[in-house]
């Protein structure tokens, strides 16, 4: 057995060499998508981030894209005057536009309105508008079009992953592409810093970039049984953890976030406490955690970038794994990050054969190894890499 050659996402920053300031929004884009973050769940295959920026000697605009270099991709242009303004760039991006709109879904161009020269150009209804986030700074603003454009790449995996779930049924590919990543909001009423943050969140997230949250205040159909609707959710939602200072003690925040676990959906700590939490939950870690004024609700944004970031991995790494399934026994089970002692409920440890737990790499820290020995010595923990070698040992 081998893993894909082919990387599942390609991402091309494209600007006018002569656009200086796109230069450090294209850095800072590179830099965000080539994090370790993503490569350990998508391994070297996962995503790839090419510049599209200067011209080959000779030549008077970038080269030509092989869309053929990956499963998905998606062409970021940051569209300015100065692009506007130069006959072969336009060319080559109409040429580009085209050769995407010959292949499906499975890629996309994300013109970046960086000024008004969009508008003009006839295109503006395709684009992330940059040029309309007044207000903020700079480095605001580069948070924001990441995670716009991390929300679509994710979108963009969903659908690959669509097709290699049903390779025929291209009307249910479209549907996945189009079905909007749904929220679940976990969060104390218990205290006023709770309901509070969870509101401005939510309000934050149906204000950008269509996402939706669940929220149970306003989203449970009168007549359906709380407790079945809250639980479904959580199973099929990335989820927000508002970690105020009664979190830990409210039994359904405490239930939600065993549920996500169990269900291992993303999931990302908003830690807002004011004072202290006497009883830390301990199912709380193992997942990223962002610290929040509970008072000045400052980091948003982040929170919901980082979010984001998991929502991409979750799809990274469901790729990959779709990819090497058929390899698998009964008795191997894939976890979207590394294991914790709450990843062995569930399982069928009656069974004589052997259980493994496939996880991203790299591989569990010796410390935790040992913990797992003791507590399941039935239970194997392998980071894919290892596992794909062991595989392919054996065969």
């Amino acid at each position: 057995m081998a893993l894909p050659t082919r990387p599942f996402l390609v991402v091309y920053i494209v600007r006018h060499p002569h656009f200086e300031p796109g230069k450090a929004v294209a850095e800072a884009l590179y830099e965000h998508f080539r994090r370790k973050l993503f490569e350990n769940v998508a391994g070297g295959t996962g995503l790839s981030v090419i510049y599209r920026s200067v011209p080959p000697s000779g030549a008077d605009a970038p080269l030509s894209i092989d869309f053929g270099e990956g499963e998905t991709a998606a062409v970021i242009v940051l569209f300015d005057e100065t692009f506007a303004g130069d006959k072969a760039y336009m060319a080559w991006l109409r040429e580009t536009a085209a050769s995407v709109a010959a292949t499906g879904l499975g890629t996309r161009v994300f013109p970046v309105a960086m000024d008004g020269a969009l508008t003009r150009s006839g295109m503006v209804e395709q684009a992330v508008r940059w040029d309309k986030w007044g207000g903020v700074d700079e480095a605001a603003r580069i948070r924001r079009l990441i995670s716009s454009l991390t929300y679509q790449f994710a979108r963009m995996l969903r659908s690959y992953l669509e097709r290699l779930l049903h390779p025929a049924d291209e009307d249910a590919e479209l549907e996945r592409y189009l079905k909007k990543v749904q929220v679940f909001l976990s969060h104390s009423k218990r205290d006023d810093d709770g309901e509070r943050i969870a509101k401005v969140i939510r309000q934050a997230l149906f204000d950008g970039d269509g996402l939706s949250s669940f929220f149970d205040v306003h989203d449970i159909a009168p007549g359906l049984p709380f407790d079945k609707v809250i639980l479904n959710q959580v199973r099929v939602s990335a989820v927000v953890a508002i970690h105020t200072d009664s979190f830990s003690s409210r039994e359904w925040c405490r239930r939600e976030i065993i549920e996500a676990k169990r269900a291992s959906v993303p999931l990302v700590i908003a830690n807002c406490l004011v004072d202290l939490d006497e009883r830390g939950f301990p199912y709380m870690g193992n997942v990223p955690v962002v610290r929040m004024d509970p008072a000045r609700i400052d980091r948003i944004d982040d929170v919901i970038g980082r979010l984001l970031d998991e929502v991409l991995k979750d799809f990274l790494w469901r790729c990959r794994v779709e990819l090497v399934r058929a390899e698998a026994g009964a008795r191997v089970r894939f976890l979207p990050r590394p294991p914790e002692l709450i990843s062995l409920a569930g399982l069928d440890r009656a069974a004589h054969e052997q259980t493994v737990l496939v996880y991203p790499d790299p591989p569990l820290a010796t410390e935790e190894q040992r913990l797992f020995e003791e507590i399941a010595p039935d239970v194997r923990l392998r980071s894919l890499t290892e596992w794909v070698a062991e595989t392919e040992a054996a065969t």
